[in-house]
């Protein structure tokens, strides 16, 4: 299961396409999922890596393991947002999850992330913040969600806020960070990881970290390369 707002049906197809036709001919069944607010999943999205966010994964992730397709195993991947999600997700210990691989990450999202690397305000603040509007703003397909598209996309300009106003009003490590980082509690993750990074990535310390305090098999990868999708190639061939 690869869980992000960036819009199964258009934004992501193509990567998604690739990666997923390749897993699937290994013997995986794939689930792209809208989380709740993007794409042509109900709701709002009002923030990244909420409390909400995670529980639905954690639904989400004990439906996949209850269908006929599943053996009752569940693994979860991803890069960036779906690399921080697959951390979060495992620390709530969801039963079927047994497994993930989280790409170009950080456990720590005050610190080490794009807002306030070493309490220094960064401008990603203000890319990712502009990035997500325009996300939020797209609305969902009428083929998927039928006549109900106007009123959802109506409801998502109603309250699209641009995210950099919550950041910016929390410019010192507090509750708001903490709650969803892993670094704060390492033990809580209690199945394999599978962490890569890159040399060239925003996020170059988190490989790292991972590997000196999981309690749990964890094996780490980090190379020549930046904000690169490296999943694909390295679950089948490790």
């Amino acid at each position: 299961m690869e869980y992000l707002p960036y819009r199964k049906r258009d934004l992501t197809r193509s990567r998604d396409t690739e990666n997923f036709n390749y897993l699937a001919g290994h013997g995986y069944v794939c689930l792209r999922v809208d989380m709740r607010g993007s794409g042509d999943s109900e709701g709002l999205l009002l923030d990244e890596y909420t409390q909400m966010e995670q529980l639905d994964a954690v639904k989400v992730i004990a439906w996949i393991a209850e269908q006929q397709w599943c053996d009752g195993k569940v693994g979860m991947m991803g890069i960036s947002w779906g690399g921080f999600n697959s951390l979060q997700v495992a620390a709530r210990r969801p039963p079927a999850l047994k497994a993930i691989i989280s790409d170009c990450f950080s456990d720590d999202l005050y610190d080490n992330n794009m807002h306030y690397m070493g309490g220094c305000l960064l401008g990603d603040n203000l890319s990712e913040a502009t990035v997500m509007f325009a996300f939020n703003s797209l609305p969902p397909d009428p083929a998927v969600v039928g006549d109900k598209w106007r009123d959802m996309w109506l409801e998502r300009l109603q309250e699209n806020d641009p995210w950099i106003i919550k950041w910016l009003e929390h410019q010192h490590r507090s509750a708001y960070w903490s709650t969803a980082s892993v670094c704060e509690d390492f033990a809580a993750i209690q199945c394999p990881v599978y962490a890569i990074g890159g040399w060239a990535d925003g996020f170059t310390n988190s490989v790292f970290r991972l590997l000196e305090n999981l309690e749990v098999p964890c094996k780490g990868l980090i190379g020549p390369w930046g904000h690169l999708y490296h999943t694909r190639e390295f679950l089948v061939h490790p």
